[in-house]
Order: structure tokens, then sequence, then C-alpha cells
């Protein structure tokens, strides 16, 4: 059984481990603990083990934004990013929801298409050679 719940300080390291960008980023652990003590980052877990994770703020131009979901690789093609997507959705205080990922990731793209979102536009220089493309959604109050 799948599960969604606000993160917890407790669960920071198991996120840290969850997560490989960690392990090559310096700047991904302190994010993660910054998000879980601030109560933005929200989990999934699976008989006790966490298998993903999310992260909504709403400090991009005052709007709703999904900074980072993850979902492990064990865990993927099973409709979970979806279920995470649609969970932080319906927490979201604004009648906009952004979220942003690289040209090269075409999964994210998928989804993000798949859920209703559009393309708002493209940021350059964040990750040489890859723009970050940034999506929208209206969402129904």
């Amino acid at each position: 059984m799948v599960t969604l719940r606000l993160a917890k300080p407790a669960d920071i390291g198991a996120l840290i481990d969850l997560d490989p960008v960690s392990v090559t980023d310096t700047r991904r652990a302190p994010f993660i603990g910054q998000a879980t003590r601030s109560r933005a980052c929200h989990v999934m877990e699976s008989d006790g083990r966490l298998i993903g994770y999310g992260v909504l703020t709403h400090n991009f131009y005052q709007y709703g934004f999904v900074e980072l979901l993850y979902v492990h690789p064990d865990f993927r093609r099973k409709h979970l990013a979806t279920r995470l997507m649609r969970h932080l959705e319906g927490l979201c205080a604004t009648e906009k929801l952004f979220t942003s990922t690289n040209k090269s990731n075409i999964p994210a793209q998928q989804l993000f298409t798949a859920l209703g979102y559009e393309r708002s536009g493209v940021i350059e220089n964040l990750d040489e050679g890859d723009p970050e493309l940034v999506y929208v959604k209206r969402l129904t109050r």
C-alpha cells in the first residue's frame, strides 16, 4: 500500500539516501533538509519505506511551484509520479501551479503533458547544454 504524507525531520536521512543526486550534488542534501523543515516536502511511502518525494513551495512569483519530484526507479511506470503530482496539486494554494524539467528529461515532460500542464517558457544556462522547460497548470478551485 502506498501512502502520501508530509515529510518529518526524521525522514531527512532516508530522503538523502533515496535520492542519488545527493551523492553528486552537494546542494541536494541541504535542500532536502530545508524543504522538510519548512513543511514543503511530501513523501511517498510503501510498506514503511520511502519511495519518492516532492517539494511544493509558493515562492515562484507568489505561485505554487513543484521544485522537485522524485520516484525511486524500482517504483516508476506505476503511475506513482502522477499520484504524487496530483497530491501536490491538491495542496497548492494558488490558481496556477508551475514546475520545470530539463529538456533532456523526456519522461517528466510526458508526465506534465499527460496531467494537463502546458509549456510556459525556457530558462537557459542552469545546466549547460540542457535548458530548463517551465510548465504551468491552471487549477480549478
